[in-house]
């Protein structure tokens, strides 16, 4: 495995945007190689970091640590989790707004939620999921809409754990029915603002030569019918199914580095463009706005919260079937 040595430095394909006054230079490739991860990853002072099973097994007992919890039901935590966590379903994250389904929640709703579980700003919090062992509804994407939403609501630091629980039980490490005590807190909801783009502003932007649309569905909903009122996908839209960044076993668990990086230059996607993660309700574009902006290090990437659901409910608005963009 290898690992990245500044936030802007990429595994295997990097390119280094240098802005001197009003010049912008572009460097030319660069090919940097280490042999091993150190944990949390990456280094420096990233909002989103990884951590192995390995590193959240030696730090269990620190007291300035909180792990989370976000299996897809509560009967899966309530049957077995990782001591010490406490457990938060991604539900009360969205809510409908003007007949809409999937926005975020006002931070009016969040604050008093995350206050309950004993969240605070400034103290790291480990965010896990799994297939789930009662109902087996898990798909994975559990742990990075959440860890995706704390950041977004103001989290400072949180921890993804890469493989989640799953990984963790074929490791046969300690598990647990026993509840932790969890002391109310004084987290404060702060949005930013700078994550995201909204529909106008979107629309706006989404053409631009320097901007890269990704859709993270299934290739199957992005060229045909999915459970929209409009076929296909978003004009200009690339298909980036957000699961081949993923082991095929455990969708929690990123594969090699080396295979990720093969699967972004089939699309020659690089850092010096701005990337827009969209998806079906912006809920699987959660994971490649992580991979692109956190662990790649891309220094523009957005998330279109929204996506499809919002960008064909509008009947003006037109989408492409098959598997060209456009």
């Amino acid at each position: 495995m290898h690992f990245r040595l500044s936030s802007l430095l990429l595994l295997c394909h990097i390119h280094i945007l240098l802005k001197v006054g009003r010049t912008s230079c572009l460097y030319a490739q660069k090919e940097v190689y280490f042999t091993e991860k150190t944990y949390p990853y990456p280094l420096g002072e990233d909002v989103v970091k990884w951590v192995s099973t390995e590193w959240l097994d030696k730090h269990l007992e620190d007291k300035n640590l909180m792990t989370l919890d976000v299996q897809p039901n509560v009967h899966d935590y309530v049957q077995e989790h990782i001591p010490g966590a406490v457990y938060l379903n991604e539900g009360v994250l969205r809510e409908p707004l003007k007949g809409r389904p999937a926005y975020y929640v006002y931070t009016e709703a969040i604050q008093p939620i995350f206050r309950r579980i004993g969240l605070k700003n400034d103290v790291p919090v480990v965010v896990y999921t799994g297939t789930g062992p009662y109902k087996g509804w898990g798909d994975g994407l559990e742990q990075t809409m959440m860890a995706y939403s704390l950041a977004r609501f103001g989290h400072n630091e949180v921890y993804v754990l890469d493989g989640g629980i799953d990984k963790w039980k074929e490791e046969g490490r300690l598990l647990t029915k026993v509840f932790p005590k969890v002391q109310e807190s004084d987290f404060t909801v702060g949005v930013r603002r700078e994550y995201f783009v909204e529909y106008e502003k979107f629309k706006a932007m989404k053409d631009r030569v320097d901007v890269m649309l990704l859709d993270a569905r299934p290739p199957n909903v992005y060229e045909g019918q999915g459970p929209w009122i409009k076929p296909g996908h978003i004009p200009g839209a690339i298909n980036m199914p957000w699961a081949r960044f993923m082991n095929e076993k455990n969708k929690r668990l990123l594969k090699p580095d080396e295979e990720i990086q093969s699967i972004i230059k089939e699309h020659d996607i690089t850092p010096d463009k701005t990337i827009i993660c969209s998806c079906g309700t912006g809920r699987e574009a959660t994971n490649e706005f992580l991979l692109f902006k956190w662990y790649l290090g891309y220094p523009k990437v957005k998330i279109y919260e929204g996506s499809f659901t919002e960008w064909s409910s509008y009947p003006e608005n037109p989408t492409v079937t098959g598997k060209k963009t456009r």
